[in-house]
């Protein structure tokens, strides 16, 4: 049982920055929701702290009675509650201002506490292994209230073999506020102190390359600015390759570190078994890809012929496909496209994402220091989630907007449906509502708009997330499983050798050696704009969950019958079952090719009607 819930993360576009003092207070967190003040947060952090101590009371006594033993998980399940509640005000005051020092000692002041709770509790599961299985039965079967704890319970039963006794699970715990060093680190390096260049455009404008500053003018229009911007701001992270190779090397050796005290196999068996997700769901995402590469290579073609160049490069690739279609909205059009998007999950849904908008759930626009991106934090189960965003007024934007929002009823139907001990969903499942949101939001937009310029932007719009969902994690997943591999082999990572092998897996994707797109050598450092290779074994799961979302959209839209119901039984479930069964039950099964497969073919059907726009307009 975690201590600490899952926050889902995803990429987005940030926009030149204001001064928050500038930003109208309805556009900003409500933190209050949370704690009325710093001081507040204080004093409860150290009332959960002390109180927290009487959790070795029980130690030694879980077999003696099922009362003991609930009585025991029940008190953990409510400092945990809380305890996640105070990190996520540290977290989310850090990541509006990542320069400030205050800030940051919350952050740290929580995971020194994390790692001491875990640590006090580290008995409990190996205590709970010592009961005869016979005995536990009967403790479930006799107490009402350990029915809450059944699944978790049964589960622990299943990772039997790779749980250590009480001695070493205590070392295991301490040794946590270790693991997560390599990503503070390279957060604090890239987000705060890198030396990014600033470069000046054709057009006069001067535009500080970093990563939220790239990400908005790899998309510029004037080709020769775009080369500029991708050589300087890959340039700068090439000079750094050496730190930047360090630091993911220890993650990954952290993780390895896990995997091998815990008698895995491997580092992806070890991230993969905590959801019980079979390694073939891995293995064959990869060659499902692999062996549809032609797919994407024709959408690069169809960049190309719209780009009107002879030879794609990669830097190509974010730049506007429809000259003179650049769709514009402000935060308040955006939020109305987005409720409009969703109604066919029905009014209740809709007015709960509305409220969101209107109670201060989401931090909308970029300031100085905050962080980069987009998420949902979803796990302050006695509040509400909360949304960050970096809002540009693309419609790039809108999609982010309709993402997390996505991750935020997930998290608000599974804490309102759900016990706290099972509201937390698995990382697996956890993009699975927000690439839903988004294929809602871009069926709305096809319905709508009639303009075959806008309708192509559109198109391509949709052909570039799947690009950026499904074929560009699952290239960051093949990635991230050769590193774990050439580790486990004893072989060492350099930043060199990453540039190294992130450049042939690169090339390949993108058809580089079939002349489809090129790929500079200085582009194989990219890995180091990505934070999520530290995250063990994430990256993958946009892409299974953008297939089910695909397959449970397709469903909804179809307006087949029970399929609204189910899916809002889906994001109620929390982590009440393994997410492959949970899938299931909404009628996705994710052991198949199916989900893939009618990705691919509604990205055929896609390609398809640009084709036909294209033949109109005599391209």
């Amino acid at each position: 049982m975690t201590l600490i819930s899952t926050i889902a993360l995803s990429t987005g576009i940030v926009s030149a920055q204001m001064e928050r003092a500038n930003i109208e207070e309805r556009f900003k967190w409500n933190l209050a929701d949370l704690y009325s003040d710093d001081k507040s947060w204080e004093r409860t952090l150290t009332e959960t702290a002390e109180k927290y101590q009487q959790i070795t009371s029980y130690q030694g006594k879980l077999g003696s009675s099922a009362q003991t033993l609930m009585n025991c998980l029940q008190f953990n399940s409510e400092m945990a509650k809380e305890f996640t509640q105070l990190y996520i005000y540290a977290n989310l005051k850090s990541d509006l201002d990542t320069r400030d020092a205050e800030n940051q000692a919350k952050t740290q002041k929580m995971q020194q506490m994390a790692t001491q709770l875990s640590s006090l509790a580290s008995f409990i599961e190996p205590e709970i292994l010592q009961i005869d299985q016979a005995t536990l039965e009967g403790f479930i079967q006799r107490e009402p209230g350990l029915k809450v704890y059944e699944f978790y319970l049964r589960d622990l039963l299943r990772k039997k073999l790779h749980l250590l006794s009480d001695k070493e699970e205590r070392i295991m715990a301490e040794a946590g506020i270790m693991a997560g060093a390599p990503h503070n680190i390279y957060s604090i390096f890239t987000n705060a102190e890198l030396p990014y260049p600033e470069v000046t455009l054709s057009s006069g404008e001067k535009v500080k390359l970093t990563s939220s500053g790239y990400a908005k003018a790899r998309a510029v229009g004037n080709r020769d600015d775009r080369k500029m911007v991708f050589e300087n701001f890959f340039g700068a992270l090439q000079e750094y390759q050496g730190t930047l190779g360090t630091s993911l090397a220890a993650a990954v050796n952290g993780h390895l570190f896990n995997a091998r005290s815990r008698g895995y196999s491997s580092s992806l068996a070890a991230a993969l078994d905590q959801n019980n997700i079979p390694l073939e769901v891995y293995y064959k995402l990869i060659e499902n890809v692999n062996n549809n590469l032609p797919a994407f290579h024709r959408y690069l073609d169809i960049k190309r012929r719209m780009l009107g160049v002879d030879s794609l490069q990669y830097y190509d690739l974010y730049a506007p496909t429809v000259a003179g279609v650049d769709l514009k909205y402000t935060i308040d059009e955006a939020n109305q496209v987005v409720l409009t998007s969703l109604a066919p999950l029905g009014k209740e849904y809709v007015n709960t994402v509305e409220h969101a908008m209107n109670s201060r759930w989401i931090d909308v626009y970029p300031t100085p220091g905050k962080r980069s991106g987009a998420y949902s934090s979803g796990s302050a189960y006695d509040v509400h989630p909360f949304i960050l965003l970096n809002f540009n007024e693309g419609f790039d934007d809108v999609s982010t907007l309709a993402h997390e929002l996505g991750h935020t009823m997930h998290s608000y139907y599974s804490n309102k449906h759900q016990p706290f001990p099972l509201a937390d969903y698995s990382i697996f499942v956890a993009e699975v509502a927000s690439t839903f949101n988004e294929a809602l939001l871009i069926d709305h937009m096809f319905k709508t708009i009639k303009d075959d310029d806008v309708r192509l932007s559109l198109l391509m719009e949709y052909l570039d997330g799947l690009k950026g969902t499904l074929f560009r994690q699952t290239q960051f997943a093949e990635f991230e499983l050769r590193i774990h591999e050439r580790i486990e082999s004893g072989q060492p990572l350099t930043g060199e050798s990453l540039s190294a092998l992130y450049g042939d897996i690169f090339r390949k994707y993108y058809g580089s050696e079939k002349n489809v797109c090129a790929v500079d050598d200085l582009y194989a450092v990219e890995w180091a704009y990505i934070p999520h290779f530290y995250y063990n074994f994430y990256v993958y799961q946009y892409s299974t969950s953008f297939t089910a979302s695909t397959a449970l959209a397709e469903k909804v839209l179809n307006k087949e019958k029970g399929a609204v119901e189910n899916y809002i039984q889906f994001i109620s479930s929390g982590g009440s079952d393994y997410p492959i069964n949970l899938l299931k039950k909404a009628g996705v099964d994710m052991t198949t090719a199916e989900p893939f497969n009618k990705s691919i073919e509604k990205m055929n059907r896609v390609m398809d009607e640009i084709d036909k726009i294209l033949k109109k307009k005599g391209m």
